[in-house]
C-alpha cells in the first residue's frame, strides 16, 4: 500500500491519481470478495494490535480521516475499525468552530482531542480544515495558511517525539461518483438524514478544493507523519488499504505483551 503514500516534498496531482484503482483486484465479484476477506483478516489483526497498544499504555496512534463530502469518511470508520475495542478508541469529528474555540489558536480545540497513550484516536476530518475551507472560502491569506502548515507540521512533531503514531488519509473519489452517492442519499429515505444543502454548494467548488488539497498533501506530508491518497471510489478496496496500512504501522511498533505480575506462579494458581 505504500503506493499510495506521499512522499516528503513530492508534487502532487490527483487528477493523475485514480480513485478507481482497486490494486491487483478485479473489480468483479471475485476480487471484491477476494478484498474483503483480506479486509476481514485485517480488522481481526487491528483488534489484536489494538488490546496489546492499550496494555502496554505507552504508545498512542492517530488516524486522520480527510475527503470531499461523501467520499467514506463515515463508512471507513464503521468497517475498520468494527474489530477494536470502543474503550481504547475515541472519534474526535470537527465541524465549525465555536465563539469559545475561536477565541484561541486554531490548534488548541485539535490537541485536547489527540489520544493518550494506549488508545487510537481517529480525527473525521480534522485541523485541516482551517487550511481547506477557510481558503476556499478566501476567509484566511495565502500567508496564514503558510504559517498554519508551520504550524500543523510542528503540532504533529510534537505528537509523533512523545510516542504518537500518525497516519493521515485523502480518501480520494471522483467528482462522477460524488454525485452518484449525493443522488443516492435523496433516493433512500434512510440516507436522507445525511443529506445536506451546503454539500451542493461545496460540490460547486470541487476543482478549488482539488487544487487546496494537493497543496496540504505537498506541504504537510512528512516522515513522522505522512499521507496515504485512498483510492476510494469502491468502498471495499477503500476499507483494505486503510486498514491495510494502519495494520502496517502498528505491527511496526513491535508491541509486546506486558510482564505477568510478579512473584506468581501461573502453573499451580487455582482459583476457589
Amino acid at each position: 500500500m505504500r503506493q499510495y503514500r506521499i512522499r516528503p516534498g513530492m508534487r502532487v496531482r490527483l487528477d493523475k491519481m485514480d480513485p478507481d484503482d482497486t490494486g491487483g483486484y478485479k473489480k468483479a465479484d471475485e476480487g471484491k470478495e477476494k478484498a474483503r476477506a483480506t479486509t476481514a483478516e485485517l480488522i481481526g489483526r487491528l483488534g489484536e494490535l489494538q488490546e496489546r497498544l492499550y496494555a502496554n499504555g505507552e504508545q498512542s496512534v492517530l488516524v486522520v480521516l480527510q475527503g470531499m463530502d461523501t467520499s467514506g469518511k463515515d463508512g471507513t470508520i464503521k468497517h475498520v475499525m468494527s474489530g477494536v475495542n470502543p474503550q481504547g478508541c475515541k472519534v474526535a469529528s470537527f465541524k465549525a468552530p465555536s465563539n469559545s474555540e475561536l477565541a484561541h489558536d486554531f490548534l488548541w480545540r485539535v490537541h485536547h482531542e489527540a489520544p493518550p497513550k494506549g488508545h487510537i484516536g481517529i480525527f473525521n476530518r480534522s485541523h485541516y480544515e482551517d487550511v481547506l475551507i477557510t481558503r476556499v472560502n478566501g476567509w484566511v491569506t495565502d500567508k496564514v495558511v503558510n504559517q498554519r502548515f508551520n504550524q500543523i507540521r510542528e503540532f504533529e512533531e510534537l505528537l509523533y517525539e512523545n510516542g504518537t503514531t500518525i497516519l493521515k488519509f485523502f480518501l480520494n473519489i471522483s467528482k462522477d461518483e460524488q454525485k452518484e452517492r449525493l443522488e443516492e442519499r435523496i433516493r433512500d429515505p434512510g440516507k436522507r438524514w445525511k443529506f445536506n444543502e451546503d454539500d451542493l454548494e461545496e460540490r460547486k467548488l470541487w476543482e478549488d478544493y482539488m487544487q487546496a488539497f494537493e497543496h496540504v498533501l505537498a506541504a504537510t506530508s512528512t516522515d513522522y507523519a505522512p499521507w496515504y491518497v485512498v483510492p476510494a471510489n469502491r468502498k471495499w478496496y477503500r476499507n483494505l488499504v486503510v486498514a491495510s496500512t494502519i495494520v502496517e504501522a502498528m505491527t511496526e511498533l513491535n508491541l509486546k505483551r506486558p510482564p505477568e505480575p510478579a512473584g506468581v506462579d501461573f502453573t499451580t494458581l487455582k482459583i476457589v
